[in-house]
């Protein structure tokens, strides 16, 4: 009994310590979940979900191992209810459990879900006991074969991705007609100083003189006139004679019509 009572007292000890380091992990990891969120990483997160996963592996072992007693056939029977808070409760719990009353009892010590989830535990074990073997196994196929399809398709992509990345680009423009380009516009390098012949006039460097301009307007106006009828010959020639008095502009040899807006076409 002695040995017994040993052993149990040492398996408790053990599994005390593995149930705090695991606790300490996960306490550690949602603090950087809540606290340094904008400066986690991937990577962290895997090393702390790596750790969570070895901590509970090593409780199971625990839990398995032949020297370690069967906890379900312990049963544990409270022996003092009180209303009242209790400090030492408070310090073991770290201040979860303030009062042990008939309230928190029963959530405590439970040792069986609850009703409701017992319920669809065992209704969704008589479905699958419904099934037949043929059916389970057709099912079981089906989706083997669209999870495969699923990581073909998951990894085509990571391949192609990774590809792409690899891949040069391919380049659609010569860099050395663009930079002429615009080294031309922007400060005129490379573009001949073209001139007129006819730039011997008073006017800037290579632009027409004043002179030659008027003189091939006149000759335009001449060749224009002596096609036009006669009564329009007075008015054309009025307005060579306004636009002659005025140097540097061109004469113009338009001819306009003004009509009245009183004479409608469809006037009766």
């Amino acid at each position: 009994m002695e040995r017994e009572e040993k052993q149990l007292e040492a398996s408790l000890d053990a599994l005390l310590s593995q149930v705090a380091d695991l606790k300490n992990s996960l306490g550690s990891f949602i603090y950087k979940l809540e606290n340094e969120y904008d400066r986690l990483t991937w990577p962290s997160v895997l090393d702390s979900f790596a750790l969570l996963s070895g901590q509970l592996n090593t409780l199971n072992k625990v839990l398995k191992h032949e020297k370690t007693p069967l906890f379900r056939n312990q049963v544990i029977i409270p022996l003092v209810l009180s209303p009242d808070r209790d400090e030492d409760l408070m310090r073991q719990t770290e201040g979860r459990v303030p009062v042990f009353s008939h309230e928190v009892v029963p959530d405590h010590l439970r040792t069986k879900p609850d009703p409701e989830v017992e319920e669809q535990e065992k209704q969704l074990t008589t479905d699958a006991a419904r099934i037949g073997a043929d059916a389970a196994q057709k099912q079981i196929q089906s989706l083997n074969k669209m999870c495969s399809n699923l990581l073909e398709k998951i990894s085509k992509e990571e391949r192609e991705s990774e590809g792409g990345g690899l891949r040069p680009n391919k380049q659609t423009f010569n860099p050395a007609d663009t930079n002429a380009l615009v080294a031309a516009v922007a400060f005129g390098k490379g573009l001949s100083n073209w001139r007129p012949s006819g730039s011997s006039g008073p006017g800037q460097p290579g632009q027409p003189g004043a002179g030659t301009v008027l003189a091939g307007a006149s000759g335009l106006q001449q060749v224009q006139m002596a096609g036009a009828p006669s009564q329009q010959q007075p008015m054309l020639s009025g307005v060579q004679m306004a636009q002659a008095g005025q140097p540097g502009k061109m004469p113009s040899g338009i001819k306009t019509n003004i009509k009245s807006a009183s004479m409608h076409p469809y006037q009766r």
